[in-house]
């Protein structure tokens, strides 16, 4: 992507977002707009046609400005996100995941991670060796040669990740630990888009698995000012405790109690578990555990 690109594309999603923004008390016009990125105004008018190639109902409307008639798709809106990430961010900011595989991997990362895409875009298999935990002071195992069969490549907790069936079960692989990647002769037939969707979409933090836990946890003072302003799930339900102080009930689904379990006793006081009695049990039993480590009199 060329400097110039990038530049018209970072400036045409930037008149997107502040038309669609609800901060300014007037009308925001072309000419502000060429004022503002210090452009013609004959520029301002292409940014605005190259995005309505796109998609995007904006137009200039006579005594009301620059609008967006239409609203954006969830779809949409993601896919622009990410574009004005990548051409506004680049430069300063290090993806933490890449940086942490490569220095790991090498030239491996890129030909590892290619040749597992290369399976998922054709739905066959992959021999892995896969580094395991350490086994003592400077030596580590190996397994060598296990087939799994890819579905997607994907991000979280600082590391890239790859979802994929393996003995009949769903597992997830992590990238640093793969040394090599092979094609398999087999081919495999993929669960649809929609159904991994909906395995990512009951994850907690990183696990993927089919199962479906009820979960239903008492927030009290910071912590559910915090939750009521940033979303943990896709799907949630916030109640308000009446003269409480400010206690939430949060709900939710998840596919890990294990996963709760350690974020619950990493927040400390103020999260309590009220459903299910199993997910109480575990993170009772993670707290005694962690408390171990320490000499509590």
């Amino acid at each position: 992507m060329s400097a110039e690109f990038r530049s018209k594309l970072k400036r045409q999603l930037e008149i997107l977002g502040l038309c669609l923004s609800q901060n300014y008390k007037r009308y925001i016009h072309m000419e502000d707009l060429a004022e503002l990125f210090g452009v013609e105004l004959l520029t301002i008018k292409r940014d605005l046609n190259d995005l309505r190639s796109e998609g995007i109902d904006i137009h200039s409307v006579h005594h009301k400005g620059v609008v967006v008639s239409c609203p954006l798709s969830d779809a949409k809106l993601r896919m622009l996100i990410q574009q004005y990430a990548a051409v506004s961010f680049y430069e300063t900011f290090i993806e933490k995941s890449t940086n942490l595989m490569v220095k790991h991997l090498g030239e491996k990362a890129l030909s590892n991670i290619v040749a597992l895409q290369v399976c998922i875009e054709k739905h066959r298999g992959a021999v892995i060796d896969y580094e395991k935990e350490k086994l003592g002071p400077g030596r580590h195992g190996a397994e060598f040669g296990r087939e799994i069969f890819p579905l997607r490549i994907f991000r979280t907790d600082n590391y890239w990740r790859v979802l994929a069936m393996n003995e009949g079960k769903l597992k997830q692989f992590h990238l640093n630990k793969i040394i090599e990647v092979r094609e398999s002769p087999r081919k495999f037939s993929p669960p649809s888009e929609n159904e991994i969707d909906e395995i990512f979409k009951y994850s907690w933090r990183s696990w993927m698995a089919k199962d479906r836990f009820p979960v239903k946890l008492e927030m009290d003072g910071i912590w559910a000012e915090r939750i009521k302003t940033n979303m943990l799930m896709e799907e949630e339900k916030i109640t308000e405790v009446k003269k409480s102080g400010g206690k939430i009930i949060y709900e939710t689904v998840v596919n890990s109690l294990d996963e709760v379990a350690g974020w619950i006793v990493s927040r400390g006081k103020g999260v309590k578990v009220l459903e299910p009695e199993e997910l109480k049990e575990k993170v009772i039993s993670l707290a005694k555990e962690t408390l171990k480590n320490y000499k509590i009199k």
